[in-house]
């Protein structure tokens, strides 16, 4: 009697890694697990999915997320589950939402994940708890900010810890590894922990290392000082013997423009002796709180959202500095806090960067800004269907890599990001002819479009008619991965 399973997908196109080629499979999945691949004639199955003429991938792998908060307040995680990503990594830049321990407003830039209520996890299993109540649509793991660990010990957050400031933040950090932690990640070009000395983030980064952990890095500066500030990352990396991984790695501000290559060089030589790796997204645009520093007449700058004058949004910088008569810094000032979009950087090192063998995709989307940057709800089918098909800037194959198997690996999420018997159902199904995404700057909240479906531990979580099946139903299967 044939063994019956719960879904096949049926004459799929699977990519075999970087450069292999591609073959048309069956692929059988039985619980949370896939359970055949290749041939399946000798099975039965509740269900059958003809996937003739399209692409099945591992489920995407959002490396540089700030989506922390938003799984609990968002939990269908739409933007998303709709570009094909089933697990998202938490705690970039700095900023996590564990520990949180005081009873202060976030600051800047934690205030990117949300407000101050809620900031409702001291520990990462209280955190791990409330994930498992809200039930996500996706699959998520955590690093651990070294900002937020700053604001939990120190009132001014403009110096550098002292040694007293640093045991206390290596207690903290210590209990979240042990409740299963990624590793550090630092935001230094953040006011906030900007004055942070080399001693202090060693200091933390000695105590992931019995873990097995890594750290990353948005760097001290990602201008014209960027060989510098990735120097002091390897340093770190070599220091604590941690793998490193340089976030959203970009040449920002006009200066610096043309340097692609030079900056992959400088990557690629201290990998020939050292773990070091690094995302990026496919666009041209940065896009964070207000940054002073970052105000010049060469960058344009689009404000999203402003707390004194919420008026002003979704204007460019220098449109409301002509209206208030005053110069662009004076009017970025009065803008503070505020949210902004900046346009710093050359499409061709966005091409270069993106199509760089070691590099993986990360969206860097905030949630919470209520004019995002597009790519919050674009990142993965502008991948796919911009630079890979139309572009031709880099391989499909190359593209599904960066998203999947070489993520999975670089954050040790076991059984994930290959399409493997005892592998996770972690699935996306796509139409590798039309998918693009929607979002832009003026209207960034759009769905993609050729994205057929996404299962997440072998739940049907998507769909291309744009139903998301609720708790009750089926999907809405994520699950926290600690570290392993």
């Amino acid at each position: 009697m044939a063994k019956s399973v719960d879904f096949i997908i049926k004459n799929a196109t699977v990519y075999n890694g970087i450069d292999g080629g591609s073959q048309n499979v069956d692929v059988a999945v039985e619980k949370d697990f896939i359970v055949a691949v290749g041939d399946c004639s000798q099975l039965t199955a509740k269900h059958e999915i003809d996937a003739e003429g399209l692409v099945l991938a591992p489920g995407f792998i959002d490396v540089h997320t700030h989506d922390d908060l938003e799984v609990m307040r968002n939990p269908q995680m739409l933007n998303k589950i709709s570009q094909g990503v089933t697990t998202v990594i938490a705690g970039n830049c700095g900023i996590s939402a564990v520990p949180y321990l005081t009873a202060k407003e976030p600051v800047d830039p934690i205030n990117l994940l949300g407000h101050k209520n809620d900031f409702l996890y001291p520990q990462v299993k209280d955190y791990r708890a409330a994930f498992e109540r809200a039930s996500p649509s996706v699959n998520l793991a955590t690093l651990v900010g070294h900002t937020s660990l700053r604001a939990q010990v120190m009132g001014d957050l403009s110096r550098s810890a002292n040694d007293d400031e640093i045991a206390q933040m290596k207690v903290h950090l210590k209990t979240a590894m042990e409740q299963g932690a990624l590793g550090l990640s630092t935001g230094l070009a953040y006011y906030n922990a900007k004055a942070s000395s080399t001693y202090e983030v060693n200091a933390l980064a000695e105590v992931v290392t019995p873990f097995n952990g890594l750290y990353t890095t948005h760097l001290r500066t990602e201008f014209q000082g960027i060989l510098a500030a990735m120097d002091e990352a390897f340093s770190t990396g070599k220091h604590a013997e941690l793998p490193v991984v340089i976030s959203h790695i970009k040449c920002a501000g006009k200066e610096n423009w043309g340097r692609a290559s030079e900056v992959i060089n400088h990557l690629e030589k201290q990998r020939q002796h050292q773990d070091v790796g690094c995302d990026c997204y496919p666009y041209a645009a940065s896009s964070s709180t207000l940054d002073l520093n970052q105000v010049t007449e060469e960058t344009e700058i689009f404000i999203t959202w402003s707390e004194p004058h919420p008026e002003m949004a979704e204007q460019s910088l220098s449109d409301i500095a002509k209206q208030w008569q005053i110069s662009l810094k004076a009017a970025a000032k009065k803008l503070q806090p505020a949210g902004a979009v900046y346009h710093c950087m050359l499409e061709q090192d966005v091409q270069q960067f993106l199509s760089y063998q070691h590099s993986m995709v990360g969206s860097d989307g905030l949630p919470c800004d209520p004019h995002p940057h597009p790519r919050l709800w674009g990142t993965f089918p502008r991948v796919l269907g911009h630079y890979c098909r139309d572009q031709q800037t880099l391989p499909l194959s190359l593209a599904i890599h960066k998203m999947t198997a070489l993520p999975a690996s670089r954050f040790k999420l076991h059984k994930r990001g290959q399409i493997k018997v005892g592998f996770y159902a972690d699935l996306v199904l796509f139409d590798a002819n039309n998918v693009i995404d929607m979002a832009d700057y003026s209207k960034p909240q759009q769905q993609a479009v050729g994205i057929e479906k996404v299962w997440v531990n072998g739940a049907l979580s998507f769909s291309g008619d744009t139903q998301i099946q609720t708790k009750s139903e089926i999907g809405r299967a994520g699950r926290f991965l600690a570290r392993s």
